[in-house]
């Protein structure tokens, strides 16, 4: 059975963010969206401005490096 894989431009549009206090839990953006953190870690699109100003406000989110 194949397996779809990701190519490089889908992978380098996605900003990585750490949970410095939780594993896994869902956060709730201001327009009622909700992100999942899972494994410590939480994903938006690069072109998403709500999550990433959401994201980056966050004091327990840190950036991925």
């Amino acid at each position: 059975m194949a397996t779809a894989k990701k190519s490089n431009t889908q992978a380098s549009t996605a900003v990585v963010f750490r949970d410095t206090l939780y594993t896994s839990r869902v956060l709730i953006l201001p327009d009622a969206r909700s992100l999942l953190v899972s494994r410590g870690q939480v994903t938006a699109q690069a072109d998403d401005a709500i999550a990433l100003a959401y994201l980056q406000e966050h004091p327990q989110l840190k950036p991925q490096e």
